[in-house]
């Protein structure tokens, strides 16, 4: 994965170990009923694109084939975040049939999950081009395979929000329901991580808590859930008193709604269903008869 850092190659490879634990790859009963001649027996099987939609997860899913055998050797044929259509073909998998077979699911499953978050983010990311608004991520993903959806939302275009709740200090309704004055977390903040230290952004629902907000100097503001004409007060509130403080939109918000908040020029537009709500792109293994 040439666009992953060590410490995603080494998470990426206990979520595979994980993976084909679950799924049984070696003790595979369906490939032990064929004689041993036809189990290792050598083919040439290639994975294809069942819809349009942008690739995420080939170089998973050649980690993946060849945990399952090292005699197993795949050929990639498009890399990561590239459009493809229907019919395309994306890799192909030379080695052993009883152990491709063994490997065939997980692998796919890698590859149309990643592949439809990718897709998705695509899709969010495009409404916003031209404009100051990027698309974010939230935590809202599958327990486990974090670092993998959110890779697949920055092969998508999209951005990264917090990895974990050690980035930042995101103070949020619950939070602000234990201590309510934004500047006490501000200062909370400041003593124990220093200025130059862990960012902090503090959630305002209403247009009643803006000033308030704005008063205690966060690194960022999280509009969330306003309705259009609050957003657009709260927006142009925040530029006159904090010009230098991110804005950050959030709340259910669809696709359709992007290019409308995009143009009222908030920083970020933090989407949960890009990883909680994409749907899988068709993806299938193919085996000459």
């Amino acid at each position: 994965m040439k666009t992953m850092n060590i410490e995603l190659r080494i998470s990426v490879d206990k979520i595979i170990s994980a993976a084909l634990a679950e799924d049984s790859a070696f003790r595979d009963a369906t490939s032990a009923l064929m004689p041993r001649r036809i189990r290792l027996k050598a083919v040439v099987a290639v994975m294809k694109a069942g819809e349009s939609g942008v690739i995420c997860g080939l170089d998973v899913a050649e980690r993946v084939f060849r945990a399952v055998s090292r005699q197993n050797r795949v050929k990639i044929f498009v890399p990561d975040g590239k459009r493809v259509s229907r019919g395309d073909s994306l890799l192909e998998v030379k080695g052993p049939l009883g152990a491709i077979l063994s490997a065939e699911r997980t692998a796919l499953n890698f590859v149309g999950r990643l592949s439809g978050i990718a897709t998705l983010s695509a899709a969010f990311a495009s409404k916003a081009r031209g404009t100051r608004a990027r698309i974010f991520d939230t935590r809202k993903t599958t327990p486990g395979l974090r670092a993998l959806e959110k890779y697949a939302v920055k092969t998508g275009g999209g951005f990264n929000h917090r990895m974990s709740l050690s980035d930042m200090a995101l103070v949020k309704d619950n939070h602000l329901a234990a201590m309510s004055d934004p500047e006490k977390w501000v200062r909370a903040a400041r003593a124990r991580y220093g200025r130059g230290g862990k960012k902090i952004e503090i959630e305002c629902d209403s247009l009643s808590r803006i000033m308030a907000v704005c008063e205690a100097a966060p690194d960022a503001i999280l509009l969330d859930n306003m309705s259009p004409s609050e957003l657009r007060e709260a927006i142009r509130t925040v530029r006159k008193i904090a010009p230098s403080m991110v804005i950050e939109v959030s709340g259910g918000v669809k696709l359709g709604d992007v290019r409308r908040i995009s143009r009222l020029c908030p920083d970020r537009i933090s989407v949960g269903a890009l990883t909680h709500s994409a749907k899988s792109l068709d993806v299938s293994l193919e085996i000459p008869q």
